[in-house]
């Protein structure tokens, strides 16, 4: 069933746990990030975003998640990621998405207010919740890269409650040392920047690039206020991981439904283990 609203995050980041949100590509994806929800019996945001569309199409995607949710008997919120683009935003909107996240990052600090701004203005029309962000990360959402944080790039935490201020967001996306895909070296979040953000602003954060991120980093981002944390490369991996070792047994037969049920079972296997990690009690694993 489709999750509206704020509760489950703002219940999230009153008890010191996350929402997972978890990139889809494609119908195996969708299919075992549902899956996952189910067996965990947790609230999940479905994200079929910007990126994916290039792949998938923007209408067939949307559809594909939005069906999904609202048959699955999981919670299941489904959020735009990563768009830049407000007649996107609307058409998500208008299609029954839950939550959006406007993304002017990379725009000058004045622009990105008055670009967030109107995408809440019309997440509120159509009874939605939205994410912004500010500050820049390194890396590729779709591609990992073996990016660095810089330092300069990193978020404000007096210019984030400014931010917050004016643009009336929902979850503030921060940069405090987190990149988009693995990396090469142990990532290394700047908690202390982390800690005053959430003493500056009233509303959750989110934190996105936490695959690989060490289970230290992570349960030191959700003790400071984080309450959404983004999930991709992971599972692209484990997808593709599958898939590869599934690939050699599956041409004699021209077997193309045991490569792709390989892919859909262990982003669901992927999933729900991140699910128990970013869940209440983690260390007790899944109820």
């Amino acid at each position: 069933m489709l999750l509206h609203g704020t509760d489950a995050l703002k219940e999230a980041a009153a008890a010191g746990h996350a929402l997972p949100g978890f990139v889809a590509y494609n119908l195996e994806t969708v299919q075992g990030i549902t899956a996952a929800a189910e067996a965990a019996g947790r609230p999940v945001l479905l994200q079929a975003g910007s990126s994916p569309f290039k792949h998938a199409g923007r209408d067939a995607l949307m559809r594909l998640a939005l069906d999904a949710a609202g048959r699955s008997a999981a919670h299941l919120g489904v959020h735009l990621d990563h768009s830049r683009d407000l007649d996107e935003i609307t058409a998500c909107l208008e299609a029954g998405y839950t939550s959006v996240m406007v993304d002017g990052s990379h725009l000058p600090f004045a622009e990105n207010i008055a670009l967030t701004k109107e995408a809440a203005r019309r997440a509120r029309d159509h009874g939605a919740w939205v994410e912004a962000e500010l500050g820049a990360l390194a890396g590729d959402e779709d591609v990992s890269t073996d990016a660095v944080a810089q330092s300069a790039t990193m978020t404000d935490p007096q210019q984030a409650a400014e931010f917050v201020a004016a643009t009336g967001v929902d979850a503030l996306a921060v940069a405090v040392g987190n990149v988009h895909g693995f990396t090469k070296d142990p990532v290394h979040l700047d908690l202390e920047r982390l800690a005053a953000l959430h003493e500056a602003v009233p509303v959750p954060l989110v934190l996105h690039g936490a695959s690989g991120l060490p289970v230290e980093e992570l349960q030191g981002a959700l003790a400071r206020g984080v309450a959404k944390v983004n999930v991709n490369a992971e599972l692209r991996r484990a997808y593709l991981e599958a898939v590869h070792a599934t690939l050699p047994s599956a041409p004699p037969g021209s077997d193309v439904v045991s490569v792709w049920a390989a892919g859909r079972d262990a982003v669901r296997d992927t999933a729900l283990e991140i699910i128990g990690r970013l869940s209440p009690h983690a260390d007790e694993g899944i109820a």
